[in-house]
């Protein structure tokens, strides 16, 4: 993950490794069809889908994406309104407040996993919006991109990266906290 903020050596976040596809997660904030996900898992895309928890696949749009935060914002074109979900106040969240991350690990699909804040505010040397929430959550390559959740079922993080030797999960993870989200999410 994070493939951009440092090359895949020593202990730093993990950069995934370079295909012809790639996943990654998301979740939709309008019911007009708008996705977040975040940018590195759309970067270089010549074609962009995004498959519903129904299994319908839709072929997506990049409206925007921000390489110094890591997001980007998909449209998808259904006709129907879609179900969303609300960011809430990662400002809110304290060390120890239980968490739920949702994603696609490694390409399983609709993974639930729950963990803590281990930490806010923690910088991984990642430029300018070097702010995230450290989490325990069981986070693997393809979880980049979804939603991290409160106990009331608000978003309050975006998933982003690992720290990890071996390029799976050893319980430190980072999201984007909705309090920058959800500004850079509106500004797309």
């Amino acid at each position: 993950f994070f493939k951009h903020f440092r090359s895949p050596q020593q202990h730093g976040p993990q950069a995934q490794p370079h295909s012809n596809k790639s996943s990654g997660s998301g979740f939709i904030v309008d019911a007009g069809g708008y996705v977040v996900t975040n940018s590195h898992v759309v970067e270089g895309g010549k074609e962009i889908f995004v498959i519903l928890m129904d299994g319908t696949r839709h072929e997506a749009t990049l409206i925007g994406g921000d390489a110094k935060s890591d997001l980007a914002l998909l449209k998808i074109d259904v006709n129907m309104a879609l179900p969303t979900l609300d960011f809430g106040d990662s400002t809110a969240m304290r060390v120890g407040s239980p968490v739920v991350a949702l994603g696609n690990p490694f390409g399983l699909g609709h993974t639930a996993t729950m963990g803590i804040i281990s930490a806010r505010g923690r910088g991984i040397g990642s430029g300018p919006y070097d702010d995230f929430l450290q989490i325990d959550a069981p986070i693997n390559p393809g979880n980049s991109g979804g939603p991290l959740f409160n106990v009331k079922g608000e978003v309050i993080g975006v998933n982003t990266a690992i720290f990890s030797p071996s390029g799976g999960n050893v319980g430190i993870g980072f999201a984007i906290p909705a309090s920058l989200a959800q500004d850079i999410v509106a500004d797309l």
